[in-house]
């Protein structure tokens, strides 16, 4: 399965008062991340539930702070998921700062769990074929 990279900005609401990224906020970055791979294979969240009738929770985390972003940081959050079972992906994500001249940072560390239930029960299902293959599906997102 293929690794995933997704640039992101620092903005002010994802800062506290002092102008650093709030803790909690990294979450957000990861999500997005996790989001956008899927959507590089083809499929939206939106339409996997509506369609297929699955969708995705996280059911573990594990993070570490390495260093802080601050506002107006260009991010790289990756994220380079391994099926772990029939219903669960593991996403090894980092988040690095970009700095002039092509340096980077490594600003958040996180191991990241995710189960694949279906819609209507809210019980796990094995994850489909899409998700395990190493190529993106060729099926445009509507």
């Amino acid at each position: 399965m293929s690794g995933f990279a997704w640039p992101a900005r620092v903005y002010w609401e994802d800062t506290d008062g002092g102008g650093i990224v709030y803790y909690a906020n990294y979450l957000r970055f990861l999500e997005r991340a996790r989001t956008e791979w899927l959507r590089q294979r083809g499929f939206s969240q939106q339409r996997l539930q509506h369609d297929a009738g699955m969708l995705f929770a996280v059911v573990s985390l594990e993070i570490e702070y390495r260093a802080a972003a601050r506002l107006d940081d260009e991010l790289e959050v990756s994220c380079e998921p391994q099926p772990q079972g029939p219903a669960t992906l593991r996403f090894a994500q980092r988040i690095h700062r970009r700095a002039a001249g092509g340096a980077r940072e490594l600003v958040v560390e996180a191991s990241v769990r995710v189960a694949c239930l279906d819609a209507r029960t809210l019980r796990p299902r094995r994850l489909p074929a899409f998700l395990t293959e190493t190529h993106a599906a060729e099926v445009p997102i509507p």
